[in-house]
């Protein structure tokens, strides 16, 4: 039965579905059984599926591809037949071959390792239902987070396991290299794309096409990451768009009534990888995936990653995503066969609708015990938490330590990040301790999403001229505009985002917020410090990206040569005391404040004629730096005023 036990339910925050642990009823019966039981999903419309290879010749048929090949034929002198099969090719490399047998193999196998694994695996049940319900309605397009490789297997696993449509997956083209397993994934439903297209206009085209039909059809859900990429630092990621805009096309056009989008949360106690995407954010190059590498990855198995939370949210539908924001007649103007640029009604719909649905899969993450610090705070700021409240906090946060052995021990005094083996030198001694403080941090950018509104707010009013309301809003602004690239923040939403903050930090009686002052109440001190000592680590990182800018960047500095040449000024600082954060040599942290520098135009491209460089505005980075660390020319002593 569904249990709501030890999960918080604020009055501040929405009611959330109970969870079930599917891992019970797989611990007490035949693996095998269940693995060969009759599995007859509901299908969309009751419609007979057809097989993969019909699927491919009605994309090979398709209008749209026959007008691509014949527009390619001509700008290029092939014929027609060649350009044909060069399409083919890629589609029957694309292609995923989704066969019962190969998920039945998995679903034997993965009920052995994730038994092994972890302690729970927890669904909401009414998300499930939801699902059902939608997939005989309407195509679906499947949008979980991405944070494990893991993830695209606990979908079909748990799909398989409530008996729903299998979904298929969009995987990226380096899982093809694993031979074996790479073909096993492709016959457990996975299609494969490159990571980029370039002006590859025949690729798109039979990849766009591809989904589309699946979509039109009502095939089978299509499952991708909207952020495109695993997240290594556990932050959901800026989201990437093409997918999205073709999943939305069928719609769009008119070809289908509706599309249903289900973002999905999957919440991991510890993470599997948690130590190899340390290793990356210091510019440790990730093993290639291969069959071996998965093979000598088994040593995982005598670990224990604790429980996983999986929470399937509303269907969002599209045509009520839609419903004032575009106008669809724009797509009668041609025949829908013609390729066309969307215009930018569609591509601002497509964007702010990708950062929704990128909230609404961070409001659904679960937050466990290690990832937090004030439970209370957390509880008033509408964290969805799994905190046992029937056992003493002690024993919670021990179990938590005990969990992750890995990075932290008990000492005397505080807990403090686990010792690596003695280095050789101070510089390897920082890399080894930078490990296990990025893995920690990993664990607390999982609540970042809670606070981060607030944060700004109490970061704002420290830089803020004075605590007058529009002062502290444009502080406040400015912060929001700079971290963008950093954070989830929806376009053209900062007044809003303001609001909210104002409303949690009064509301928790951080603040009193007057017509034209924003205030801080005697007992607000401590929650403010909080607050801003949160946001500390990437105000630090992007000054000292700045400051690099200034003063060691060269004119033929490229974008490539910008991470070692930034990681190798930071280590010198570091090891010379002047930096606070050992968090700043996070690689994530210093290409998102480059994103912003180059998006606030204090940071240029150049084109040259082998290779772009980075030309430094240094009298505009020197200011934004300035900012950042809350100098500025205008600064009165707020201290006395709050």
């Amino acid at each position: 039965m569904p249990s709501n036990a030890g999960y918080s339910h604020s009055p501040m925050m929405k009611k959330r579905d109970d969870f079930e642990d599917i891992l019970e009823e797989r611990r007490t019966s035949s693996d095998l059984r269940y693995a060969l039981r009759c599995y007859t999903p509901a299908l969309y419309k009751g419609v007979t599926p057809c097989h993969s290879g019909l699927l491919k010749s009605m994309v090979l048929q398709s209008d749209q591809l026959t007008y691509v090949i014949r527009q390619i034929s001509k700008e290029t002198g092939k014929a027609t037949a060649d350009v044909k099969e060069e399409a083919s090719a890629i589609l029957e490399e694309m292609a995923h071959s989704l066969q019962l047998n190969t998920i039945r193999f998995f679903a034997f196998s993965l009920c052995k390792v994730f038994k092994t694994l972890f302690k729970s695996i927890c669904v909401n049940e009414e998300g499930i239902q939801r699902l059902q319900q939608a997939i005989k309605e309407h195509p679906v397009v499947l949008l979980p987070s991405h944070r494990s490789y893991m993830d695209f297997l606990l979908m079909s696993y748990l799909l398989f396991t409530y008996e729903l449509s299998l979904p298929v997956i969009a995987a990226g083209m380096d899982f093809m290299g694993m031979k074996v397993i790479g073909e096993m994934f492709r016959m457990s439903g996975a299609f494969f794309i490159r990571r980029s297209f370039g002006g590859d206009q025949l690729y798109w085209t039979v990849f766009s096409e591809y989904v589309r039909t699946m979509l039109k059809i009502g095939y089978a859900p299509v499952e991708f990451f909207l952020e495109g990429t695993r997240s290594r630092t556990a932050k959901s990621l800026t989201p990437k768009l093409g997918l999205l805009n073709i999943a939305m096309d069928p719609f769009l056009k008119g070809e289908v009534y509706d599309v249903h989008v289900v973002p999905v949360s999957i919440s991991y106690e510890r993470i599997l990888e948690e130590t190899l995407y340390a290793r990356e954010l210091l510019g440790i190059p990730k093993p290639k995936e291969s069959t071996s590498g998965l093979f000598k990855a088994r040593k995982v198995l005598s670990e224990d990653y604790g429980s996983i939370h999986v929470y399937f949210g509303q269907p969002v539908s599209v045509r009520s995503l839609a419903e004032g924001r575009v106008n669809r007649r724009q797509f009668n103007l041609l025949p829908r066969h013609i390729p066309t640029r969307s215009g930018e009604d569609v591509q601002s719909f497509v964007s702010d609708s990708a950062y929704k649905l990128v909230r609404l899969q961070e409001e659904n993450m679960v937050l466990k015990p290690w990832a937090l610090w004030l439970r209370d705070v957390s509880r008033q700021y509408g964290a969805f938490l799994h905190w046992p409240d029937h056992i003493p906090p002690s024993e919670v946060v021990s179990s938590s330590l005990s969990l992750h052995g890995g990075l932290v021990r008990l000492s005397a005094g505080p807990s403090s990040p686990g010792e690596a083996l003695s280095p050789v030198t101070p510089e390897e001694k920082l890399l080894n301790q930078a490990v296990v403080l990025l893995s920690c941090a990993s664990y607390r950018n999982q609540a970042l999403h809670i606070f981060l509104r607030p944060a700004l707010l109490a970061s704002a009013l420290h830089t803020a001229a004075s605590t007058q309301k529009h002062e502290v809003f444009n502080s406040f602004s400015f912060l929001r505009n700079i971290f963008s690239n950093e954070f989830i923040l929806c376009p053209g939403a900062t007044v809003q985002d303001f609001e909210e903050a104002c409303f949690l930090l009064v509301k928790t009686g951080v603040l009193q917020v007057t017509q034209h002052e924003v205030l801080v109440t005697e007992s607000g001190h401590r929650t403010l410090s909080f607050l801003t000592n949160m946001l500390d680590p990437f105000l630090q990182g992007y000054q000292v990206v700045c400051r690099f800018l200034c003063e060691e960047a060269t004119e033929t500095l490229t974008e490539k040569q910008f991470i070692p040449a930034v990681r190798k000024f930071i280590i010198k600082r570091l090891l010379a005391g002047s930096l606070r954060y050992t968090e700043v040599l996070s690689s994530d942290l210093q290409k998102n404040s480059l994103a912003a520098l180059l998006r606030l135009g204090a940071v240029q491209k150049i084109k040259g004629a082998d290779q772009e460089t980075l030309k430094v505005d240094t009298v505009m980075v020197n200011s934004l730096e300035d900012t950042l660390g809350g100098k500025l020319p205008t600064q009165k002593a707020v201290a006395a005023r709050l």
